[in-house]
């Protein structure tokens, strides 16, 4: 009977293990990046990227968690297992793909610039000679700059956008160049719509802008990436993508098929 009792006991802690390696770790910025994902008053995530994620675990099966990082720690972390998915508004590039995989894409938005209401609209290099442009750094946008713009403008880093968009209502700067949802988004808060407008989306450059945002893995992670394209796709074909996406946005953020 003990050694029945034993290997019952064995049993249990074996399972146990396999029950905790199957938890899925997401790892996200520690900064509020909203409309996709945002602290609320209790201190819980919510969102946009948030409820895609939930809705990709239910596809999975599998229980999820989130670990925050700064946005520049995000690729050394999931490098070194601090965490098993990079789901953070990640562009996927042919410059990221050199260290990490991605998954499908899960959404796809232009590059664009905003500033001043009396700023005369207009995204491209001769439209912003002689300016500075606010950035946030180790992003896409970053790196279009110094392709296209660093000849004829500033740059000024940031290690989020709310602290560009700060500068930019207090004039201290002439641009932010960002994704084109969150930019709109801070363009419809009360900080935004009393300073602020859209100049225009920047020409695309897919090495550059990459192919859309995905999910961040290492490269020897075969079967999550599997695991994780197969609940993406079953969530767009389900409908549920398009009621999480109505509850945030008024058009389709899934870009061109």
């Amino acid at each position: 009977m003990k050694l029945i009792a034993l290997l019952l006991a064995g049993t249990t802690l074996a399972l146990s293990a396999i029950t905790a390696q199957a938890e899925v770790r997401f790892g996200i910025m520690n900064e509020s990046y909203p409309p996709f994902f945002a602290k609320d008053a209790s201190g819980e995530w919510q969102g946009w990227e948030i409820d895609l994620m939930n809705a990709v675990c239910d596809e999975m099966k599998e229980k999820c968690s989130i670990v925050e990082l700064s946005w520049d720690g995000l690729i050394p972390a999931l490098q070194s297992k601090k965490f098993d998915v990079i789901w953070s508004s990640m562009s996927n590039t042919a410059e990221r793909s050199k260290v990490i995989d991605f998954t499908d894409k899960y959404y796809n938005t232009p590059s664009t610039l905003i500033g001043p209401m009396d700023q005369k609209p207009g995204a491209a290099a001769d439209d912003v000679k002689d300016k500075t442009i606010g950035i946030q750094v180790s992003t896409i946008q970053s790196d279009y700059y110094k392709k296209y713009f660093a000849d004829v403008a500033d740059e000024k880093t940031y290690q989020t956008l709310d602290e560009a968009f700060q500068d930019l209502a207090a004039g201290r700067i002439d641009y932010v160049f960002g994704d084109s949802l969150a930019l709109d988004a801070f363009l419809k808060s009360d900080a935004g719509k009393d300073c602020c407008a859209k100049m225009g989306d920047v020409a695309d450059d897919k090495v550059i802008l990459g192919a859309g945002v995905s999910g961040g893995l290492r490269k020897e992670d075969t079967e999550l990436k599997a695991k994780l394209n197969a609940a993406i796709a079953a969530v767009r074909a389900n409908g549920k993508y398009d009621e999480i996406t109505e509850k945030h946005f008024d058009f389709d953020i899934y870009g061109a098929k």
